[in-house]
């Protein structure tokens, strides 16, 4: 049931959504997107995004029929320091424009096991899109959430970026191209 549930909760179908399928929708509140790199080869920095939405579209039957997709602006970006997130928002990375978006939708799954799949899915940021592959896990599940009384589940997932594949490539080598990303989310069924 578990990979069922995995597979169904994150891959998407190039089928229209058909009445059994399951609306899940992001917790915002315990979601969150964390990546680090290199800098300069003195310290390994970490920032994040945190507080976005989304939905998955869940087929317990048939995961094949199901989808994810996530989409929250670029000048979420969370950095710990005033400066830095400044930085981030000029041309030398995200460019600054107003309403930029950062987005996923999965294209295909893979299941790996039990509790584990590879999600390819379209990835956009500062206005390039580039096809990723999320390294996911299923954390748990639950028919009925302690304190929300609704089914519930949350994932983890991992993957590794170039900066420069998306016109974000610079001060590289010195600040690392690659970035590793984290990923942590919970979903509950919508109502």
């Amino acid at each position: 049931m578990k990979s069922h549930f995995l597979g169904a909760a994150i891959a998407v179908a190039a089928t229209p959504i058909v009445a059994d399928t399951e609306k899940y929708a992001l917790d915002a509140s315990h979601s969150q997107i964390v990546f680090s790199y290199d800098h300069f080869g003195f310290s390994t920095t970490t920032s994040m995004f945190s507080g976005f939405g989304g939905e998955i579209m869940w087929d317990k039957d048939d995961p094949a029929a199901s989808s994810v997709s996530v989409t929250f602006p670029e000048d979420s970006l969370i950095t710990g320091w005033d400066a830095r997130t400044q930085h981030f928002m000029t041309g030398d990375f995200f460019g600054g424009d107003a309403g930029e978006e950062v987005s996923f939708a999965s294209t295909s799954i893979e299941v790996t096991g039990e509790d584990t799949a590879l999600i390819t899915g379209d990835l956009t940021v500062n206005g390039v899109t580039k096809e990723v592959v999320l390294d996911a896990t299923l954390n748990g599940q639950t028919d009925a959430h302690p304190m929300e009384g609704k089914p519930w589940a949350g994932f983890s997932a991992t993957t590794t970026l170039l900066r420069s594949d998306f016109n974000l490539g610079a001060f590289a080598p010195m600040v690392s191209d690659e970035v590793a990303v984290q990923i942590s989310v919970e979903a509950g069924k919508a109502e």
